[in-house]
């Protein structure tokens, strides 16, 4: 793979400043090791081929429907031409598309670039990232923190082997897990960082142990970010924090729990059509009924994200309003209730 895609690495660099200088338009990569990181890192080693749905360019993001696969090695020069432009457009690539469901992708760039300074790396760090993915985002990670610091783990198979070739193309190694990644990578634990980089329906408790004292955490949950910071207290391992404004959509997590949705029968349509409402619901599914989280909602004057946050603590968890010890407060984790 290496050898067909070194002909692209002249028009891929160019490619890549010009995606990086449009992340930093946007008010993104803050932080220069991460701005020279995605300078750096050839994304395009990492996607060799990727799906769209039909009738969508690669900016548009994953849609749904009949995908249309785009690769390297077509012979079709415009076909390759736009693969080359979709693997440095700044959204989304789907990489693994099975009887018709996504089950990988790459996410979008500048989402990736406000996770990476979002989750707040000093050198030394050791990072356990939870979805290999194409490896992409371990190997930003390795160029940041050099491999022995980076640890990467995916149930499928499939996925880690291909991300740990990916890597070594790009010249990056490393530890690459196949495991259930609700349950860490306790053989390389202690860790002072973990990003997930697929959606939770709630924080796996296993993490905890594995994190250092002064640990942060940062996962997509719901349809947003949660930010937390590991310490001890009287209550023992603790995880405590809110969610970042931005809206995440990702790949749901496998070899866990499934991730909730939340059921919206009878629900006004004003509200179904609310992203910030559908959050909410999402969040409070399983412990909430529909109507009395629209109520909440409604009476709160439509919180943004960053007004709700999550307590881990002992063998219980909750997602709050506000204050994790304030009057809205409900339990995470529990089985999805019907409506």
């Amino acid at each position: 793979m290496g050898t067909e895609l070194e002909r692209f690495a002249e028009p891929a660099a160019e490619a890549r400043r010009s995606m990086v200088r449009t992340i930093m338009a946007d008010g993104g990569l803050t932080d220069p090791a991460w701005r020279a990181a995605l300078e750096d890192v050839p994304r395009h080693l990492f996607v060799p081929y990727y799906f769209v749905s039909r009738g969508y360019a690669p900016s548009d993001g994953v849609g749904k429907g009949a995908y249309e696969r785009l690769w390297c090695e077509d012979p079709d020069p415009q076909r390759r031409a736009r693969w080359l432009r979709g693997a440095y457009a700044d959204g989304p690539l789907a990489t693994r598309v099975r009887d018709g469901q996504l089950i990988s992708s790459s996410s979008q760039p500048s989402l990736m670039a406000r996770m990476l300074d979002e989750l707040e790396v000093r050198d030394g760090d050791a990072v356990l990232e939870i979805g290999a993915g194409t490896g992409y985002n371990a190997a930003l990670l390795a160029h940041r923190l050099g491999d022995e610091l980076v640890t990467t783990i995916d149930v499928d198979p499939e996925i880690t082997e291909s991300a740990r070739s990916h890597l070594a193309a790009a010249g990056y190694h490393p530890a690459v897990i196949t495991g259930d990644g609700a349950r860490g990578c306790p053989e390389r634990a202690p860790f002072d960082r973990i990003i997930a980089t697929c959606t939770l329906p709630s924080v796996p408790f296993d993490w905890l142990p594995q994190c250092r004292p002064g640990a942060r955490i940062l996962a997509p949950l719901s349809t947003g970010l949660i930010a937390l910071r590991v310490h001890d207290d009287s209550r023992g391992r603790t995880a405590e924090g809110r969610f970042l404004r931005t809206a995440a959509y990702f790949v749901p997590l496998r070899g866990g729990s499934a991730a909730r949705e939340g059921h919206t029968g009878g629900l006004p349509r004003r509200a179904i059509e609310n992203e910030l409402f559908r959050f909410l619901l999402t969040l409070t599914s399983g412990s909430l009924d529909p109507h009395e989280a629209l109520s909440l909602w409604e009476r709160e004057r439509r919180p943004q994200r960053d007004r709700f946050g999550v307590t881990v603590s002992g063998h219980h968890q909750w997602a709050w309003l506000d204050d994790p010890e304030g009057p809205y407060a409900w339990p995470l984790g529990r089985p999805t209730r019907q409506a």
